[in-house]
């Protein structure tokens, strides 16, 4: 299989918005890069087998296939793309299993250029992820599991609080009031 030229300098936009993705690749071309871009799984895929970028930048949350599942099939398909995963409904579970995954790191939306470009820089360790003997390790609090729960189960039901509320066998307006709390730091 031939390679690109490039590749370490090659990016792969990966984001079912397409202004966010014009904007993201203008922003990473006057710093250098070439940039590729693709508005699903299936397009993704494609871009990878032809030009095989060196980076890839992933949302999350796509129509069909998730960017979870780009995550792996492209390090299937390219196993030194580095990868950093963006996206507006983040929880640590989906940050982890995108790490566990193989993504470099994991980042909120809005992220800008820079941000992105940092992200990358970071060289993940994975002798930090194991805990050390004796090195006690932070559990989250029974709120911020909640809390975290009941937005991974309203964003399998794309939204839907009567749904959601249904899953989590809880009144809908109880739901309501539960998602205008803002969400718990530990």
């Amino acid at each position: 299989m031939e390679t690109a030229l490039n590749t370490a300098e090659s990016i792969l936009i990966v984001d079912d918005e397409e202004y966010f993705r014009a904007r993201l690749g203008r922003a990473l071309t006057r710093r250098g890069y070439e940039i590729h871009q693709a508005g699903g799984y299936d397009e993704a895929i494609e871009v990878i087998r032809e030009h095989r970028p060196g980076k890839g930048i992933f949302d999350l949350r796509m129509p069909g296939r998730s960017g979870l599942e780009l995550v792996k099939a492209a390090l299937e398909l390219n196993p030194e793309m580095k990868i950093v995963v963006l996206t507006g409904y983040g929880s640590i579970a989906t940050a982890t299993e995108a790490i566990r995954l193989g993504a470099l790191n994991y980042l909120a939306k809005p992220a800008d250029a820079e941000e992105i470009l940092a992200a990358f820089a970071k060289e993940r360790e994975r002798t930090e992820s194991v805990p050390r003997p004796g090195k006690e390790i932070e559990t989250p609090s029974l709120a911020r599991v909640e809390w975290e729960h009941i937005n991974r189960v309203l964003n399998d039901c794309r939204g839907n609080i009567s749904a959601a509320a249904k899953r989590l066998n809880i009144h809908r307006r109880t739901l309501q009031r539960k998602l205008m709390k803002f969400p718990p730091f530990q």
